[in-house]
């Protein structure tokens, strides 16, 4: 059934049975499922019982292959079985975590409609409770959550170390049975990926039962990120823990193209190309339903829109708007109108940073266009997946490119994302700055032996090779053993006893600093 390896990491080569599943799920779950699919697709064919088991698991499929509903349907089905039964108890059961509030919304939002759906069919409330914990969370929103815990715990990978950390909210995190790690390869390449590293060891810690399931679009290479995700059993032996790999592969159709504004790249002034270029986004808006439009900074977001808006205002100036902005400078309610009025089709285009490129549900999607390079053939996949984005439909994209060098590197990208050629991605390692901020927090949540500390942290697969003396240094770093330091207004954060081993919270104003300066954005 299963390629195994000495690591522990496993692929899984074949799909579970359809029969197997339908014999676990609860039948007001299956008659939810019924009502909304024609079948199992192959994802939950190959990781439902999987999740089901409480193993750890990496699900590998493209965009829009019910990746989510894989993750959450031996979840949900537990959560409505306890329930029916009168067993379903005041816990976190289950913490999901991705890299963008947007995604995290959605989510949300797409959990409560079908527990509202599955509570019409048991006649009952099922008093299953979906609860977002992010940056945009209101005070009164966490208190609620602090009385009455959520059975599943929607936030962010800067949000899950502060709860990690808050003195009352960790005693609901001491028994969790699933962690789900969403868009994994967006996280695994950079230091939140480091970050959230830590955090799912500190996680672990309270929870040595709890199984994590990796959500991730295509990316290279799967092994890496399998061990990024479940991290080391025994540091000492180098023993990871073991993870099924499903990697679930099918060829979705994509109409793509590399387009130039004007015939001549080399002589056409810089005039000239603005005013083909948005001569041909406006043609390419005017002619589909609706279009994403990706560029790669914020400021190039709201440029895009000022001048689409002010060269054809008989298209986006209307009284009621057919264009809009959705990246992480703007406000919460901004983002929410963004995203509703593109779900429910009132809006032409919208124009976009990264913040939409994951999986969110945005609704019907028929164009992508991206200004300018995606710098990765998984990122360029992952952004015109956007569009067509259920599972049989075409993604169309159109990279618009606007000098000879942008042109090369886009050609051959596209080239590369057509075979299927994915670039690798590069996991980083040792990073002792996120080391120290994590440190920090664990000082904050309790007291600690410096050995317990180092065995946690090798636990990560960022910091499988870290020595002790590393680790030392950061300690004393966070403890003010050099003086110097102060001359620069760096101060002790933390106590350190040498002669106990022992480190531990230093200062009133600790859990404030902290709280306030988590995160690696």
């Amino acid at each position: 059934m299963a390629a195994v390896s000495d690591s522990g990491i496993m692929r899984k080569e074949v799909p579970n049975d359809s029969s197997e599943i339908l014999g676990v799920l609860n039948p007001t779950v299956k008659q939810w499922f019924f009502s909304r699919f024609k079948e199992f697709s192959l994802p939950q064919l190959f990781g439902v019982m999987e999740i089901h088991g409480r193993s750890n698991i990496l699900v590998s499929a493209p965009t829009g292959a019910t990746k989510t509903l894989t993750a959450f349907l031996s979840i949900l089905n537990e959560l409505v079985d306890s329930s029916e039964k009168g067993i379903l108890e005041d816990r976190i059961y289950c913490v999901y975590v991705s890299p963008l509030k947007a995604l995290n919304n959605d989510i949300g939002k797409n959990l409560r409609e079908p527990l509202e759906e599955m509570e019409k069919i048991a006649g009952r409330k099922l008093g299953i409770r979906i609860g977002v914990r992010t940056g945009d969370t209101t005070a009164s929103e966490k208190s609620r959550m602090l009385a009455k815990p959520p059975h599943i715990l929607i936030t962010t990978p800067e949000s899950l170390a502060i709860v990690l950390s808050a003195s009352k909210f960790v005693a609901h995190l001491g028994n969790v049975e699933w962690c789900i790690i969403d868009e994994v390869h967006a996280l695994a390449e950079n230091k939140r990926g480091v970050h959230l590293s830590l955090s799912l060891e500190r996680l672990q810690r309270l929870s040595p039962g709890m199984a994590r399931i990796g959500l991730s679009a295509t990316i290279a290479p799967l092994e890496e990120i399998a061990k990024f995700l479940v991290g080391l059993e025994d540091f000492s032996s180098g023993r990871y823990r073991s993870c099924r790999i499903c990697d679930v592969q099918f060829v979705k159709k994509m109409d793509l193209k590399v387009i130039s504004p004007v015939p001549d790249l080399i002589d056409a002034s810089r005039a000239q190309m603005q005013d083909s270029m948005y001569v041909l986004i406006d043609g390419l808006i005017q002619s589909h339903r609706t279009t994403l439009i990706f560029t790669n900074t914020r400021s190039a977001t709201e440029r895009v829109i000022n001048h689409l808006k002010e060269r054809f205002p008989k298209n986006y100036a209307a009284a009621e708007p057919s264009i809009g902005a959705h990246h992480g400078s703007l406000s919460k309610e901004h983002r929410y109108g963004i995203e509703s009025a593109l779900r429910s089709g009132k809006l032409k285009c919208v124009v976009s940073s990264t913040s939409l490129e994951l999986g969110i549900d945005i609704g019907y999607i028929d164009l992508v266009i991206l200004l300018g390079s995606p710098k990765s053939v998984a990122r360029a996949i992952q952004r015109i997946g956007r569009s067509g984005h259920k599972l049989h439909e075409v993604s169309m994209g159109r990279i618009i490119v606007l000098d000879r060098d942008d042109l090369i590197e886009c050609a051959v990208l596209l080239k590369s994302a057509i075979e299927k050629d994915i670039d690798r991605i590069h996991i980083p390692s040792n990073c002792l700055d996120v080391l120290a901020q994590q440190v920090f927090g664990i000082a904050i949540a309790d007291t600690m032996s410096v050995n317990d500390l180092y065995g946690l942290v090798r636990g990560s697969y960022c910091y499988r090779d870290l020595s002790f003396k590393d680790l030392k240094e950061v300690l004393d770093y966070l403890s003010g053993k050099f003086i110097s330091l102060e001359d620069r207004h760096i101060y002790a954060k933390i106590w350190h006893d040498e002669l106990t081993g022992m480190i531990g919270r230093r200062g009133r104003l600790s859990r404030v600093i902290y709280m306030t300066n988590i995160g690696t954005i």
